[in-house]
């Protein structure tokens, strides 16, 4: 047995002491499992049915099968998106809740100048999922069927036009406001809780027109149910390759809805760029590919840096359209 004398005991100790911090500081690294180990949970903060609900329930079964966990699409609806957002918001940063949500979240922020989180501060933008225009609807009795012969008929009407959206704030309500300035005419805003519902009533003839987003309402407008007479996006649409651009009477028009996917802000940057990629393979999927063009939309994964400028600049692009046209919650 090896025999130590006092001074080789206290330069053992100094080395174990000198050890000792370190393989502490490596104790919990080891312990923690990679991401991801266990199911994650994906929060839509719009009810079933709808465009992001469409898109959400289309990716991310194949979003689990690439990182070989389960993947729970979570619908947390209510309050133009807030309450799903706020459930995002106060989320562990850990990347195992994800938040699949539109453009409606660069705009609740002049909407509700008191919501119970900041964007900004709690939520970090991971990648840009998919765009899409809103298509602009008719009742097939309405004797309009391009965007000049609607413009002549908002200025021959004394009232205006009425105009169903999906709420007021909406993406849907805000291209109205956008058209209606740029055309210089008057258009009656009717607000629905929801797309779908503003959307039966022009099928009904309750209401003559609407904006609806073309991930929800391509397939009535190829059916007949509905005449799509223009879309807010630029060029022309694959799954509705008849239907112009109101680009095209009013140049320089746009006003597009997006997807797009976030996390507790504090997030590793590994897990982030992890996400982003692993997105940016399912949209190139040639199955989800065809399937987001046949819902008339396009997919646009981005970076993590590139998303973040992106959603920094709708903020403000939607902002100043809610200060503008004093919308407010009623």
């Amino acid at each position: 047995m090896e025999q130590l004398s006092g001074a080789g005991i206290r330069r053992r100790g100094l080395l174990l002491g000198a050890t000792l911090p370190l393989l502490q500081r490596a104790a919990p690294a080891r312990a923690q499992a990679p991401w991801p180990s266990r199911p994650i949970r994906v929060i839509v903060p719009y009810p079933p049915g709808g465009g992001s609900d469409t898109v959400a329930r289309l990716i991310y079964p194949r979003l689990s099968a690439r990182l070989g966990q389960p993947i729970i699409v979570e619908n947390r609806s209510g309050a133009t998106g807030t309450i799903g957002e706020t459930a995002a918001a106060r989320s562990d940063p850990d990347g195992y809740t994800l938040l699949h949500d539109a453009a409606a979240i660069t705009v609740n922020r002049a909407l509700f100048p008191t919501l119970p989180f900041d964007l900004e501060r709690d939520l970090q933008p991971v990648t840009l999922a998919v765009t899409f225009p809103n298509l602009l609807l008719a009742n097939p009795a309405m004797p309009v069927r391009d965007v000049p012969g609607l413009i002549a008929m908002a200025k021959a009407s004394p009232r205006g036009l009425d105009w169903a959206s999906s709420g007021t704030g909406s993406n849907q309500h805000l291209s109205m406001v956008l058209f209606a300035r740029a055309a210089g005419i008057a258009l009656n805003h009717i607000p629905y809780r929801g797309g779908g519902p503003a959307v039966a009533d022009v099928i009904a003839g309750q209401v003559p027109f609407a904006f609806g987003s073309a991930s929800g309402t391509t397939s009535h407008a190829r059916s007949g149910l509905v005449r799509a007479i223009a879309h807010t996006g630029t060029g022309r649409l694959p799954a509705l390759p008849e239907v112009p651009a109101i680009a095209e009477t009013l140049p320089g028009f746009e006003s597009v809805d997006w997807q797009g996917v976030f996390v507790r802000k504090g997030t590793a940057a590994g897990i982030l760029d992890r996400l982003a990629a692993e997105l940016s393979g399912v949209f190139g999927e040639p199955e989800i590919a065809e399937r987001i063009l046949e819902i008339g939309a396009q997919s646009r994964p981005m970076r993590v840096a590139e998303f973040e400028a992106y959603v920094q600049a709708e903020t403000q692009k939607w902002g100043a359209v809610v200060r503008e046209a004093n919308i407010r919650m009623e």
